[in-house]
């Protein structure tokens, strides 16, 4: 799925938090986007998603103003998980999509597998490490195929061996479904790992949008320098 969007303003009382000209995700893309704290990342990230209403400006999925919510999912910081076991909040989509059980229990193993979460299935989530929440919620969140996927810090405060299973999870999901997927993260090693493109935003402005690599080698902006050296705050 490709996003473009146009003129996009989110405006709280006198605060603009998000004022972008044009930013455009192709489809089949993986976007970083990063910035210092207060930069706007999220509340970019949650008006793609279609969560508060903006101020103006558009936000096209393939073309399409109205967001497309059964073709898109994102997974929060502190996700929600539904009060039961691991494997009944995986399945949840597919069940509301009505898939026969026999699959919802084959697509359902081989995600708990893959993300190292297949002896705690029958677990319930109450009392799960904060790495095995967020794969839990990623692979609910992959479990019925978006085409579109959005990350907002999905591996802050969670292990390095977590970490590595969520972003192998992410570049598998891109290159088996060309599932387009938007990353907001603060670390930049991540962002090097995992994106085929980088979007600096601060003030909630879009400072530079580049290629991973040109961004870190040879970024176009002072501004962007900066960033990367850790010179760039607020």
């Amino acid at each position: 799925m490709e996003v473009e969007i146009k003129n996009l303003k989110k405006v709280y009382g006198e605060f603009t938090a998000v004022d972008v000209p044009y930013l455009y995700f192709p489809s089949g893309s993986v976007t970083a986007v990063v910035g210092p704290n207060g930069a706007g990342k999220s509340t970019l990230l949650s008006l793609i998603a279609g969560l508060p209403e903006k101020s103006g400006g558009q936000i096209l999925y393939d073309g399409d103003e109205t967001p497309p919510l059964r073709r898109m999912t994102m997974v929060f910081q502190e996700p929600y998980l539904i009060s039961s076991t691991v494997g009944k909040n995986i399945a949840y989509p597919l069940r509301i999509r009505g898939m026969q059980k026999e699959e919802i229990r084959r697509r359902v193993g081989k995600l708990a597998d893959e993300l190292g979460l297949g002896p705690l299935l029958d677990r319930r989530v109450r009392g799960l490490s904060l790495g095995e929440i967020q794969k839990t919620a990623l692979a609910r969140a992959v479990s019925f195929g978006p085409e579109l996927l959005m990350l907002d810090e999905p591996c802050a405060s969670i292990d390095t061996h977590a970490t590595l299973e969520i972003e192998r999870m992410l570049l598998k999901s891109n290159m088996e479904r060309h599932t387009t997927i938007i990353l907001v993260t603060h670390d930049l090693a991540q962002a090097r790992r995992v994106a085929g493109r980088i979007v600096l935003l601060n003030h909630g402005k879009v400072v530079e949008c580049s290629e991973t690599e040109r961004f870190f080698r040879h970024p176009d902006r002072e501004e962007t320098r900066k960033f990367i050296e850790g010179k760039l705050l607020i």
